[in-house]
C-alpha cells in the first residue's frame, strides 16, 4: 500500500510540476493584461476549489482561528502578488528565463529564515547560494549585450526575483498553517486574490474569442483548482527529497514550452547559467554536501 501510494504521490507530483511549466504559454496566449489574467485565474480557482472544498466537506465547521486566518490572508496577498510579478515578467524577458530566475525561492526561504527566526545556514548552503548567484549574473550579462537597458530586461529580471521572494514569503506563511487544510487556504487565497484584482481588472478588454476565455478558464481550472489539489495530495505522499527533485520538472518543462512555441533559443552561455541556478537549488533543496560545513567536533572527556 505505502509503495503505491508513494507511486501515486510520484505522479501527482510529476503532473502538477508539468502542469506549472505550461503556465507561461497560457498566460501569453490569452492575450490580456496582466491585472486580467491573474484576476480570472483567481476568479475560476476559487470556483473550481469551492466546489471541491465542499464536495470534501472542508467548509463546515469553520476551520480557521482569527490567527490562521489572518496568517492566511497575508500568505494570500503574497501568491497574488507573486503571480502579478512572475506573469510580468514574462513578457520583459521570456519564459525560460524569468522560470529559471524563479527558481532562486530557496534563497529567499533562507534569507528570511535568517532575518526572521536567526537561523545560521551550514557552509554547504552559503556554497550553493554561491553557485546559484554566478549563473544568475552569467543569465544578466550574457543578455546585456542583446536588450536595451530601457527595454525592461532588468525590470523583467527585477520582477522575477521580487515573485521568488513573495513565494518564499508564502512558504513561511504555510508552515504556520499545517493544521488547516491546504485546499482551504488555497480557496480562501484564491478569493481574496479576486476581491484585489477586481479594480484593476479592465472589463472593457474582455477576450474577443472563445480561445482566448479558453486558456484563462484552463489557468482557473487547470493550473490553480486542479494543480493545487494534485500538488498537496502529492506532498502529502512523498518524502521531502523526492518533492524537492521533481519540482525541477517545472522549469525543465517551462524551458521547453518556450522553445516549442516561440521558438526560444538559448545559447550555451545561458544553459550554464541556468544550470547553475537549478543546481544551485537543488543543493539547498536536498541538502548536498560541498564539504564547506564544519563537523561538530566530539566533545572531549571532562568539557
Amino acid at each position: 500500500m505505502e509503495r503505491q501510494a508513494r507511486r501515486g504521490g510520484w505522479i501527482e507530483m510529476t503532473g502538477a510540476m508539468a502542469m506549472s511549466g505550461t503556465i507561461g504559454y497560457f498566460v501569453v496566449e490569452s492575450g490580456q493584461s496582466i491585472w486580467n489574467v491573474v484576476f480570472f485565474r483567481c476568479l475560476f480557482g476559487a470556483l473550481g476549489l469551492l466546489a471541491y472544498c465542499g464536495w470534501r466537506g472542508l467548509l463546515v465547521p469553520w476551520r480557521f482561528t482569527r490567527r490562521t486566518f489572518g496568517l492566511a490572508l497575508v500568505g494570500g496577498v503574497a501568491i497574488v502578488l507573486n503571480w502579478v510579478l512572475l506573469f510580468s515578467a514574462y513578457g520583459l524577458t521570456s519564459i525560460s528565463i524569468a522560470t529559471a530566475v524563479y527558481n532562486m525561492q530557496p534563497f529567499f526561504l533562507i534569507l528570511l529564515g535568517i532575518v526572521l527566526f536567526g537561523e545560521r545556514p551550514t557552509g554547504d548552503a552559503w556554497g550553493f547560494i554561491a553557485i546559484a548567484f554566478a549563473g544568475l549574473l552569467m543569465v544578466v550579462r550574457l543578455d546585456l549585450s542583446g536588450f536595451s537597458l530601457t527595454g525592461g530586461y532588468l525590470a523583467g529580471l527585477g520582477l522575477a526575483l521580487g515573485a521568488a521572494a513573495l513565494y518564499a514569503v508564502t512558504s513561511i506563511v504555510a508552515k504556520r498553517l499545517q493544521e488547516v487544510p491546504p485546499h482551504l487556504i488555497a480557496l480562501v487565497q484564491a478569493v481574496l486574490g479576486t476581491a484585489m484584482l477586481a479594480p484593476f481588472a479592465d472589463f472593457s478588454a474582455l477576450p474577443a474569442q472563445p480561445r482566448q476565455w479558453g486558456y484563462l478558464v484552463v489557468l482557473g481550472l487547470g493550473h490553480t483548482c486542479l494543480m493545487y489539489i494534485l500538488l498537496y495530495s502529492a506532498i502529502q505522499k512523498l518524502p521531502t527529497a523526492r518533492v524537492a527533485v521533481l519540482s525541477f520538472v517545472y522549469p525543465a518543462v517551462a524551458i521547453l514550452v518556450d522553445y516549442l512555441a516561440y521558438g526560444r533559443e538559448l545559447s550555451l552561455a545561458q544553459w550554464t547559467g541556468i544550470a547553475l541556478i537549478l543546481l544551485g537549488s537543488a543543493g539547498v533543496n536536498l541538502k548536498w554536501r560541498l564539504g564547506l560545513t564544519r563537523p561538530l567536533r566530539p566533545l572531549a572527556a571532562g568539557d
